[in-house]
């Protein structure tokens, strides 16, 4: 799965089973024995990041005490691995295809769940008294980092966790 991400992540939409066996060492043949299709790969990867982005996001935040600091780390997780903006532009160029395909969409749904799941837990400890509620507060500090991540792959100054952090912190702030 990992080595389907990097092909997106050099390639964009466009990339090719082939591309992915180059990223993962393996033959062709391998990679389309097992999925048999490109679409069949993005399922199985969808379906596999939905629990490695949970899980990413629950060891980055528990790694901080401070429930807010742990907040910001859990979102941070969500950008690793789009360190430049080749790498996020053919990132959401794929959302972009993820998105017309049903099936695809709902594995998104999926992701979007996972992401809020986590968020909602982690704002329930948080002491930020001007919040709202936790559902409604992961909610919106997780569109704003997607925001963010569009926002610098279209003008990519600084480092993309630096983006990140700096707009979560504003938000944050004016909870506390």
């Amino acid at each position: 799965m990992a080595a389907c991400g990097r092909a997106i992540g050099r390639h964009g939409p466009g990339f090719t089973l082939a591309q992915v066996a180059t990223e993962a060492g393996v033959a062709v043949g391998t990679v389309a024995g097992r999925f048999g299709s490109k679409r069949n790969l993005l399922l199985a990867m969808m379906a596999a990041q939905c629990e490695i982005v949970e899980e990413l996001m629950t060891t980055a935040a528990a790694a901080h005490p401070d429930p807010v600091a742990a907040v910001t780390a859990a979102l941070l997780a969500t950008t690793d691995g789009v360190a430049d903006p080749t790498t996020a532009t053919n990132h959401l160029a794929q959302l972009g295809v993820d998105l017309a395909d049903p099936t695809l969409r709902v594995g998104l749904a999926t992701l979007r769940a996972g992401v809020h799941r986590v968020l909602t837990k982690l704002f329930t400890t948080a002491a930020l008294p001007g919040a709202p509620t936790p559902a409604r507060a992961a909610r919106i500090v997780a569109a704003m980092t997607h925001g963010a991540q569009l926002d610098w792959a279209l003008d990519p100054s600084g480092r993309i966790a630096e983006r990140v952090r700096d707009d979560v912190a504003a938000i944050l702030e004016t909870w506390r």
